[in-house]
């Protein structure tokens, strides 16, 4: 089932983060974050309206998933960056995609033109996923962060939308 975020998925959340934190380069961080981090980072994207789901499977959180704006400034409000985490125990399950699909729809109802997904360039089941859902590739930084003892490319892939049929620039 998936559902809205609630407060308290946010001990089960911050776990699956700080996972990928420490074992995955899913994540250009260093440190595990807090749970007081987690809960700021819940609240304001609250505030900003931004959608965040979780995947439940016999009561437990699976996985997560959530967007927001891409930049910023106001003529990027139709184009938003997404993440998306699955418990370690729950990889390869398919429940990444069922995320992204219902990301997706709600991107859809909320008239968002594009979805970029910044992407480790090794992290080929990922890759493959986003390009099974029609996300196209659309570049590449090299040597972009420095984790594990090695540099690490990212990719940049995107997913074209409708987006709105009257656009504005307010």
């Amino acid at each position: 089932m998936i559902r809205s975020m609630q407060m308290e998925d946010l001990e089960t959340v911050n776990e699956i983060f700080n996972d990928a934190i420490l074992n995955t380069t899913a994540l250009y961080k260093y440190s595990p974050e807090t749970i007081e981090q987690r809960i700021e980072w819940f609240l304001a994207k609250e505030k900003n309206n931004d959608p965040i789901f979780v995947l439940e499977e016999n009561g437990e959180v699976v996985g997560f998933a959530t967007y927001s704006q891409f930049r910023p400034y106001p003529a990027y409000k139709y184009t938003v960056e997404h993440s998306v985490y699955v418990h370690k125990d729950h990889y390869r399950k398919g429940i990444g995609s069922k995320l992204m699909k219902h990301l997706i729809t709600e991107a859809e109802k909320r008239e968002v033109k594009t979805m970029i997904a910044c992407i480790d360039a090794s992290n080929e089941g990922s890759i493959l996923s986003h390009q099974k859902l029609g996300f196209y590739y659309t570049g590449k930084i090299q040597n972009a962060g420095y984790k594990f003892g090695r540099w690490l490319d990212i990719v940049f892939y995107q997913l074209d939308l409708k987006g709105p049929e009257q656009p504005t620039e307010q």
